[in-house]
């Protein structure tokens, strides 16, 4: 029986999801200590790598198609979080090691392996649950899309460090009068 229940540790998804637990347990002891500030990104980071790994087990238990979607939604919600975390981290300074880039590259090969998973959830076995979400990645539509990733290189590359945003250049000489 317990082999059967411990079928999903063999999951190429929660092989990938161990490899971010280790990295997020390392990240985590370098960040802990009497620092308030420091001991909640701990948390959150070691925190959001565990709850990774019980949804990729509730997921695979489950077996309805709407049960593993909407694990596989807190899934990737739990890996921004523990990335925004570990960002939050380096940007204030507060760790000796900058995990950020680390992680980053962890948590891409997390998402290939993730994507192929889901892809395989058997989409003919669920039942209506009244809430009027059917979720679907695999249409030809986001097919589509998935051929037009987002260019993060080009994104961040818009952004000008030097430059400071004025909330009142948005505004013209008539909007200015009225406050």
């Amino acid at each position: 029986m317990s082999s059967r229940l411990d079928k999903y540790r063999k999951l190429p998804v929660f092989k990938k999801s161990q490899e971010l637990f280790d990295l997020a347990e390392a990240m985590a002891d370098s960040l802990r200590d009497d620092d308030d500030r420091k001991s909640h990104l701990a948390s959150e980071i070691f925190s959001n790598a565990a709850l990774i790994q019980a949804k990729i087990a509730g997921a695979e238990g489950g077996g309805l198609y709407t049960i593993h979607m909407q694990n596989a939604v807190l899934i990737k919600l739990a890996t921004q979080d523990m990335f925004s975390a570990a960002a939050v981290a380096s940007m204030m300074k507060l760790n000796e090691q900058d995990y950020v880039e680390l992680l980053r590259e962890k948590i891409e090969e997390f998402r290939i392996v993730f994507n192929e998973w889901v892809r395989g959830f058997d989409k003919t076995y669920d039942i209506p649950d009244n809430w009027a979400i059917r979720f679907d990645c695999s249409t030809p539509e986001q097919e589509k899309l998935e051929e037009l990733m987002f260019d993060d290189d080009r994104f961040f590359n818009d952004f000008d460090e030097d430059e400071e945003f004025d909330d009142d250049d948005d505004l013209d000489d008539e909007e200015k009068g009225n406050d």
